[in-house]
């Protein structure tokens, strides 16, 4: 079986549109019909139903997607193993890392551990922080970093670092000279961007309306969206000081003292089987515990 023709079969059956296949994997209309109707002559049967300008899988489609899923899966498997192989790599280290990690403290953990483990091959997965628990448990990565504690699952959850809130605004037309705005006026006139990290929005929010203060909220899920928000002036927001601490430096941002209000922390976490890790694994855990000791157990 031609595993090109499987990739075809695989993509239209995700767009279910030919036209749409044939542009995401640069070949022509007309190859996309030929591959498929290879296909079904190989299997002997239907995949694709038309309805109009749409095709649609039938039952025999549907029940060999999974199959044609698996096979390109462990085709590219086998591929990256060989590459790593060629390249010398003879370990493997697997990481899911919160988007915020990622942005600040993981630059730094890599450098280290690919200057002292040159021939450890790393993926990368970065998800979201409520993800990277079952990640973990599952045995898809070997290691999470994240901002939030993992639910009921056999971890080993250690506590990093904590990270302050800080309030943000837009900088005063480059004059840095201008003295400071009122925080409780600038969170009045503009919008307030939320719920752009796990863990400390709820009970912020509760204590700013406790203020009775009025104010606006916009919903932005993305931190780096938040930060480009914030830089051109289209609202403000509480982020942890380790993601901005750049713009600030820069003063692309201007961080601005709450009287009267009590900021959260937030923290990092490192997240790992209660199993032995492996020694790639183990390796990448002493160079964090070196740089942020101790590394308390939390669960």
């Amino acid at each position: 079986m031609d595993l090109k023709v499987l990739q075809t079969f695989v993509v239209a059956a995700q767009y279910e549109n030919f036209h749409q296949t044939a542009e995401t994997l640069y070949i022509a209309q007309p190859t996309v019909t030929q591959h498929i109707r290879q296909l079904e002559r190989e299997l002997g049967t239907e995949l694709f139903v038309r309805t109009g300008k749409r095709v649609k899988l039938t039952s025999a489609g549907k029940r060999f997607l999974l199959h044609a899923r698996s096979i390109l899966e462990q085709w590219n498997e086998g591929v990256e193993d060989l590459v790593a192989w060629q390249q010398g790599y003879v370990e493997t280290l697997q990481l899911a890392v919160s988007p915020i990690i990622a942005h600040t403290s993981l630059t730094h953990l890599i450098r280290r551990y690919t200057k002292a483990y040159p021939e450890v091959d790393i993926s990368i997965q970065i998800a979201d922080s409520k993800e990277i628990g079952q990640l973990v448990s599952s045995g898809q990565v070997d290691i999470g970093l994240t901002r939030s504690v993992p639910g009921d699952l056999p971890l080993a959850t250690h506590l990093i670092q904590y990270d302050p809130i800080v309030f943000v605004v837009p900088p005063n037309g480059g004059d840095m000279e201008a003295p400071l705005p009122d925080w409780e006026q600038e969170l009045s006139s503009r919008r307030l961007i939320t719920y752009n990290h796990p863990g400390y929005w709820d009970e912020l929010l509760y204590s700013l309306r406790q203020r009775d203060l009025s104010f606006r909220t916009m919903v932005v899920s993305r931190v780096d969206i938040t930060k480009r928000f914030v830089e051109e002036g289209v609202g403000v927001s509480f982020l942890p000081r380790s993601a901005i601490s750049r713009e600030l430096f820069e003063n692309r941002f201007i961080e601005l003292a709450t009287p009267g209000l009590q900021l959260p922390q937030v923290a990092s976490y490192l997240v790992v089987p209660r199993r032995d890790p492996s020694q790639a694994a183990q390796r990448f855990i002493e160079i964090l515990a070196a740089l942020y000791p101790p590394l308390p157990l939390v669960t």
